[in-house]
């Protein structure tokens, strides 16, 4: 079958097809600059302000289903075979204000306005899966979103009251969603995707074993799955990323066997997020902090290991969990132990054309305890200043096993053997604790940067360790009286 050589995707109402595209165009300058949709607002470039936020349709499980985006990083090429929804596409049963527009007038949540059309797509997306959210909901729905004006009362008093001004049945799209498959379905024809541009080719291989020969013949291509990291490489470093391999829609299967639970590698933390909180209920709280819900959207779990980051959130605890990673060249695949992964700072035990395929992970067994705890400026959508991941297997009142790791602390994810050391053999008492607070020195030189100073990344480092001790022996509440991190 010939490759294809268009992009194609729905945009509001119309078919797009593009022949011919740039790889590192996004989405946000696609719409202002060449669709004059310029409801869709630039403000960071980096997915952390929410005022270009639009939602993304895709079939999942025969139905459509929406969830918010970040337009100022996501790549246009990322987008065949999806429905893009902006602000421009909003209306009312009567052709006036949609409910989510009016009740931001009534309530009174905008002042400037640059920001409020993220907001309103924001809360449109969280109006159609859930229409009428709890304030907690709400909040967590507009984690991806500031406002520098206004303050969020007022937004969130408006989400609490539009589905007084409308039903979502009555919703434009809820009453196309059958007209949407189809047309969705009509554009997936199963093939490999191969588009040019001025500056360099952007492939989408139609399955995996099409995205191992791709990489098999061009291994510095650059892969990309929800382009969380790679949109700010665009955006903020004016980084050449051609030729750029799309991989969000593959690798996206989880399963559940045997005590242990297989993410493929394009798997999004919005997706994990049911399994996660099923089978780990302990990473719940981190994954709630991980960027804002147009974040967790996009961004993949594999993404996050493949890029090596010292301060990627989810690493840490999947090290102290024991998880192993299968990664794939051509035919051949190996598993690797997560902490071997990482060597040094930008530097992971990948080769050329070799690509995380899936991610395995131990659940907590039942004589352990496992947790998590996330250090930042700001409470949400903030990056790690560090994060420590504690398991602990405790027999008799002793330690009998220890796994530590930490991000935000070295040059990579790392163990704290160390510590683990100082722990395993001793009675699980504070005193113990205390005792191994001296060996994080052997363990770790963190740096200082503008997240965190090296003495205070240490000292919360220390104070993460007890708080879970706390935890392990008294519960969250005590944690809350504490505050030792």
């Amino acid at each position: 079958m010939e490759p294809r050589t268009a992009i194609r995707f729905y945009l509001n109402d119309n078919l797009i097809e593009l022949d011919t595209l740039e790889p590192d165009r996004t989405l946000l300058d696609f719409l202002r600059l060449d669709r004059v949709l310029r409801g869709t607002k630039e403000g960071c470039a980096e997915g952390d302000c929410g005022a270009c936020t639009v939602i993304v349709g895709r079939i999942s499980g025969g139905v459509v289903r929406y969830l918010p985006a970040n337009a100022c990083i996501i790549l246009v090429s990322m987008l065949d075979g999806a429905h893009v929804v902006t602000v421009e596409h909003l209306k009312g049963p009567d052709g006036g204000l949609h409910p989510v527009q009016q009740a931001m007038v009534d309530y009174h949540g905008s002042q400037c306005g640059f920001c409020t059309p993220g907001f309103v797509m924001s809360l449109y997306g969280l109006w159609l899966a859930n229409p009428n959210p709890s304030v907690p909901e709400i909040e967590k729905a507009l984690q991806g979103n500031l406002c520098r004006c206004t303050g969020y009362a007022p937004i969130v008093r408006a989400a609490q009251a539009v589905s007084n001004y409308g039903s979502v049945l009555e919703d434009a799209l809820n009453r196309e969603r059958e007209e949407i498959v189809a047309k969705l379905t009509a554009l997936r024809d199963g093939r490999l995707v191969v588009v040019e541009g001025a500056r360099g080719k952007t492939i989408i291989p139609a399955d995996v074993d099409g995205l191992a020969a791709v990489l098999t013949e061009m291994p510095e291509a650059t892969i990309v799955a929800g382009a969380t990291d790679v949109g700010l490489w665009v955006t903020k470093f004016m980084r050449d990323i051609a030729p750029v391999v799309i991989v969000g829609h593959l690798m996206g299967e989880i399963s559940v066997e045997d005590g242990r639970i297989v993410f493929g590698a394009g798997v999004s933390y919005a997706k994990a997020f049911e399994t996660i909180a099923t089978h780990i209920p302990q990473m719940v709280e981190m994954f709630d902090r991980i960027g804002g819900a147009q974040v967790r959207a996009m961004g993949t779990i594999g993404g996050n290991i493949a890029n090596g980051s010292p301060i990627g959130d989810t690493p840490p605890p999947l090290i102290a969990l024991g998880a192993e990673i299968t990664l794939r060249k051509g035919d051949r695949r190996r598993v690797v132990k997560l902490e071997d992964f990482f060597i040094a700072y930008g530097r992971q035990d990948r080769k050329k054309g070799e690509f995380v395929e899936a991610v395995s992970v131990p659940q907590p067994g039942a004589d352990e305890i496992f947790g998590v705890h996330k250090v930042t400026k700001r409470r949400d959508e903030d990056i790690t200043a560090t994060l420590g991941a504690f398991r602990v297997k405790i027999a008799g009142g002793v330690v009998a096993e220890a796994t530590i790791a930490y991000g935000g602390m070295a040059a990579t994810p790392k163990r704290a053997r160390a510590v683990e050391a100082a722990l395993i053999g001793k009675a699980w008492t504070l005193d113990t604790v205390e005792a191994a607070l001296g060996k994080f020195e052997e363990d770790f030189q963190p740096l200082t940067d503008w997240r965190a100073g090296a003495d205070y990344r240490m000292l919360a480092a220390k104070n993460l360790l007890k708080r879970f001790y706390f935890e392990s022996v008294e519960g969250p509440s005590h944690i809350v009286r504490h505050e030792v991190a």
